[in-house]
């Protein structure tokens, strides 16, 4: 008998033969289809989305709310539990300690400080840096959190996210300002997301610290979203500079995001 039209969905190309366990495969892209939703659903939208049927898809979602993965909200919608929490926060570590040799590159190849960010909720987190050589260099501490619209880094990440999304970030986080050079405005920023779509890198001109200068480039298809940069004083990070350093960024950023795609399941 040919299979239904509900089973040429995605659910069904999860049950061609990978040489995982397909209940596992399914409960991740149920975690993930969760994650991309905003971190709630109901086990309809999970099931339109997924092409899964409604009994498969509780029965998983009973597993993952047992295991604390996943919690029942009081409205019988599903969220992401805080056992993920942790998950999440050794990730991020180990991302970062996968990024460092290529960090180190970006350093001995600009001679400034090297960073990797992730966009965490609303917030940005450095998750690695490698310093530069200089006496006078730039130091982000590992695990500092900052506000997206002041950094170069928050610019880079936000680019590609839809307007009505970054006002949504925005209205919440509110833009305080860190130095006189911070955008403040809803407009401003999404004018420097426009030009940062335009050129392929963001910059950070004194935005987050008077003297301070950052460039960064997006981690293309990175399992979650990333950013590198490079930081340094504005008077080594100049125009003339940035001609020369961002291609780096670029290059170094192609590479990374290469090797954390070779880094899934071995053959």
């Amino acid at each position: 008998m040919p299979p239904s039209s509900a089973s040429t969905t995605d659910a069904a190309k999860s049950s061609a033969p990978s040489g995982g366990v397909q209940s596992l495969e399914r409960a991740f892209d149920l975690l993930e289809r969760m994650a991309d939703a905003g971190g709630e659903v109901g086990l309809s939208e999970l099931s339109a989305s997924s092409g899964l049927p409604l009994p498969t898809i509780h029965r998983l979602m009973r597993t993952l709310v047992v295991c604390g993965y996943v919690r029942q909200q009081t409205n019988r919608r599903y969220a992401l539990g805080p056992r993920l929490i942790r998950l999440g926060e050794s990730a991020s570590r180990l991302l970062g300690t996968w990024a460092r040799p290529y960090l180190a590159r970006l350093v001995e190849e600009t001679g400034e400080t090297a960073n990797m960010a992730l966009l965490d909720g609303d917030e940005i987190v450095y998750v690695a840096q490698v310093p530069s050589k200089h006496s006078m260099r730039m130091f982000t501490e590992v695990g500092r959190r900052v506000l997206p619209h002041s950094t170069g880094v928050g610019k880079a990440l936000l680019a590609h996210t839809p307007d009505a999304e970054v006002r949504a970030l925005l209205s919440r986080t509110g833009m305080p300002a860190a130095t006189d050079k911070t955008i403040t405005t809803p407009e401003g920023f999404l004018a420097a997301l426009e030009e940062v779509r335009r050129t392929g890198y963001a910059v950070d001109d004194n935005e987050q610290e008077i003297g301070v200068r950052c460039l960064a480039v997006s981690v293309p298809d990175s399992p979650t979203a990333a950013a590198i940069s490079i930081s340094g004083p504005a008077g080594r990070v100049t125009d003339a500079a940035t001609e020369k350093i961002v291609p780096v960024l670029q290059q170094v950023a192609a590479e990374l995001s290469e090797a954390l795609a070779s880094s899934g399941p071995a053959q």
